[in-house]
């Protein structure tokens, strides 16, 4: 779009956002553009401002006009921005083309989340309450497309529903799933349940795929309001149940990148195998100090390592030091624009798509042990009561002096005078100081009233075949928790050093519970013979005297996972509100920058203030400012809950082949989960949920009572809930739509009855571990991974 007489825009435009002031001035992030651009051009922020204070949408030449913009470099930088916001679901432009902000227009920017029963949900990329698309809004929408929506009102649940007033970008481009082929008719079933709609293949679009393998295929049109999407075979996958298939469709359905690209496998190819002597100049040398790694025994990449010293006064000294990433992966270099498109690593059973290629990720950046390496490191002074006193950030070179797992630490500190303590006699001295500091810091935890949810972490053990043989649970043990609480202590620190430095940085942010769950638990909880303190808006510390007052009842787990759904999901931001579960006012992620993306943008921030307190008279600016901060913290939120779905997925595929040849067996289970539609119940000793469906409950009307998290008979009186224990047949295996069916046989016990209890504000917090947050970890290795 060519304009030549600027003139003409300056004539014809209203007035600018300030009469009489230069754009320039008003603009904050003017510096930003500044460094962007050789012409900078207004802000996002401005521009949703200028908007605003106008009583209707403008034109491009409006606001040509209106910010004074005479280059035609300016105009066309200025057209693409506006053309990006309408993409990304900041404004809307109208039949005339003028722009508008989304929110005065009365329309909802989003995601679509689809469901597998035909209705769906807009997901604001502005936060707040998700919209209820009915089944007929989504007739013409698939999952992830993301689109504007205009609510219209409220559905029979009280929630917000919306019609869709436009499609902003389609983005399903392909569907991973099975080809059928009858009578002479191709479609395929999606594997992903999200995505409602099969994709009918025309006869010449086969490209040789056979009914029931494998395919991807490319959405050649979409789905119309009474017409099924179309597409074509653009890679066979395989037959259905091959070994290692269902990674192989959770990767395409999920869009995992997964590939290295040329630019990125050259530029890690030049990178030398070893630490060079140049590369080691400025930073202090810690291969003297026993530093040393602790982690799970199946465990490649090894990003921190750990070392406490007593000292004379009292407390102790403990150093953490992280791989540095951030010496090999430089901002906007092939390494990182792949990193960032990845977010983080994906762990499946027997199976990790990295975040950096294998060189870095197992070879010069883990810590491995007896060899130099680059390392960032928060030294701490902690006192006596567990408190840090202060704290240092600075580079090194160490030399990792062991490498040892869980299960021999925790068996070393137990019996110090045993068989392996006598074996590994130089390094227990080392791990009994740790341990030290662990109990100090343990105890400061304990203050601040974090939450503990002991959930059961289970391990995949497969035959040689590569299907699975049996489903053990994971115990965690001192280990885990010592190194847990060294981590959480790093993490905090360097939260509290990128703020005081007031730098641009995405923060690990855990927000208060919604009002609305909260009043649904207290009601649940009065059923129990419980109650929450903390009136309006509970502390965490609340929620820990609940688990504390029920740790001795035998409906432990029925609360605690009440409780555990009443919490917000941890994701990233740039604005930091605390974290909720861990009762802190200042968390980020730091200790993990070979597997996760936000840990090496916050390994530069320290590096920065680190060169801004060198250099006191001349301060650079950071690389970085508040609006690509943003934009990293949407992104890499996503991909966590990217890698979540695929593994999930993954896992859950796996345990319904495990099951499909036990059909027709009975099992003893406790009810995990209760929804109108039926039971979900955990299949004791496996590991495994089936569903119970409500239609095959027999000789009554059950109705749903969500206080109790209930199923009511209208008539009998009979009635299931969580934590019943029941006695159920598999009926039924659906490895395309993942689905495990049981039928009730009988119920064996309920739930224990509610029960008076002493206030829950007169006790004293709970005493052991929180892990409120659930983020994607290595499932059979590693709980600490979930902080």
């Amino acid at each position: 779009m060519k304009r030549t007489k600027s003139k003409d825009h300056s004539k014809s435009a209203p007035r600018a956002a300030q009469p009489g002031t230069a754009w320039q001035t008003q603009d904050a992030e003017y510096a930003q553009e500044q460094a962007r651009y050789a012409d900078p051009i207004p802000s996002r922020n401005l521009i949703l401002e200028t908007l605003a204070q106008h009583e209707g949408p403008l034109t491009l030449d409006e606001l040509v006009g209106a910010f004074g913009l005479g280059k035609l470099s300016q105009q066309e930088a200025l057209s693409k921005r506006l053309v990006a916001m309408v993409r990304e679901g900041q404004l809307v432009a109208n039949r005339r083309g003028a722009y508008g902000p989304v929110t005065q227009m009365n329309l909802i920017a989003g995601v679509v989340q689809a469901h597998r029963d035909g209705f769906g949900f807009l997901i604001p990329d502005a936060g707040g309450k998700d919209v209820f698309l009915a089944p007929r809004q989504m007739r013409s929408l698939m999952n992830g497309d993301r689109v504007l929506v205009r609510v219209v009102g409220l559905d029979y649940k009280g929630r917000p529903e919306g019609v869709v007033a436009e499609v902003i970008e389609r983005v399903s481009r392909s569907v991973v799933g099975r080809l059928h082929v009858e009578r002479g008719v191709a479609y395929v079933i999606p594997d992903n349940p999200r995505v409602q709609q099969d994709l009918l293949i025309p006869a010449d679009d086969l490209a040789g795929a056979r009914h029931g393998q494998m395919v991807v295929a490319e959405i050649v049109e979409p789905p119309g309001n009474r017409t099924l999407p179309v597409g074509k075979v653009i890679e066979i996958l395989g037959e259905h149940l091959a070994p290692g298939m269902e990674i192989e469709a959770a990767i395409r359905a999920h869009s995992l990148p997964n590939e290295w690209p040329d630019a990125v496998e050259r530029e890690a190819a030049a990178i030398p195998d070893t630490v060079q002597p140049e590369q080691i100049e400025g930073r202090e040398d810690l291969r003297q100090l026993p530093l040393m790694t602790i982690d799970g025994a199946d465990a490649r990449d090894f990003d921190d390592a750990v070392h406490a010293r007593r000292e004379r006064r009292g407390g102790w000294t403990l150093w953490v030091a992280i791989a540095d990433v951030s010496a090999y992966v430089k901002p906007e270099s092939p390494l990182d624009k792949e990193a960032l498109r990845r977010g983080n690593s994906v762990y499946f059973p027997q199976r990790v798509i990295p975040m950096l290629p294998e060189k870095l990720s197992n070879g010069l950046c883990s810590l491995n042990p007896e060899v130099e390496r680059l390392c960032m490191v928060c030294e701490m002074r902690v006192m006596p009561d567990g408190e840090v006193a202060k704290s240092r950030f600075y580079e090194a070179v160490m030399r990792s002096h062991a490498r040892l797992i869980y299960e021999d630490v925790a068996a070393m500190l137990d019996e110090p005078a045993g068989e392996l303590a006598q074996k590994r006699a130089t390094i227990v001295p080392h791990l009994q100081v740790l341990d030290e500091v662990f109990s100090a810091l343990f105890a400061a935890r304990l203050r601040r009233g974090a939450i503990d949810f002991e959930s059961t972490e289970t391990r995949i053990v497969f035959s040689g075949e590569r299907k699975i043989d049996r489903i053990v649970p994971v115990k965690r043990n001192r280990a885990h928790r010592l190194i847990e609480e060294c981590m959480v202590a790093a993490n905090v620190e360097s939260a509290k050093l990128v703020e005081k430095h007031k730098l641009p940085n995405l923060y690990r942010v855990h927000e208060d519970p919604d009002a609305m769950k909260v009043g649904t638990l207290r009601e649940f909880l009065a059923l129990k013979g419980l109650s929450l303190g903390g009136g309006d808006k509970p502390k965490a510390g609340d929620f820990a005297r609940v688990l504390e007052q029920a740790k001795t009842r035998p409906d432990l787990t029925l609360i605690q996972t009440v409780l555990l759904r009443t919490l917000m999901q941890a994701r990233y931001s740039p604005a930091n509100v605390g974290h909720f579960g861990l009762a802190l006012t200042h968390y980020a992620h730091f200790t993990s920058p070979i597997r996760r993306y936000p840990d090496l943008l916050l390994h530069r921030a320290i590096k920065h203030a680190l060169i801004k307190r060198r250099l006191l008279r001349r301060k650079p600016d950071f690389i970085y400012g508040a609006e690509q901060m943003e934009a990293f913290g949407t992104h890499c939120s996503m991909t966590e809950r990217r890698a979540d779905e695929a593994t999930r997925e993954v896992v859950t595929w796996l345990k319904c082949e495990y099951m499909s040849h036990r059909v027709g067996e009975e099992f003893d289970g406790i009810v995990s989960g209760v929804a109108p539609f039926g039971l979900f119940v955990e299949l004791e000793g496996l590991y495994v949920d089936g569903l119970v469906h409500v239609a095959t409950l027999k000789n009554d009307y059950y109705e749903f009572d969500d206080r109790a998290h209930r199923l009511s008979g209208s008539r009998s009186g009979m009635s299931h809930g969580l934590g019943d224990r029941l006695r159920v047949k598999l009926v039924r295996v659906n490895l395309d739509e993942r689905k495990i069916d049981l039928e009730l046989i009988r119920q064996i016990s309920k739930a224990p009855a509610a029960r008076r209890g002493p206030r829950s504000d007169s006790l004293q917090p709970q005493a052991r571990q929180s892990r409120p947050e659930k983020s994607h970890s290595k499932p059979n290795s590693n709980p600490r991974k979930r902080r």
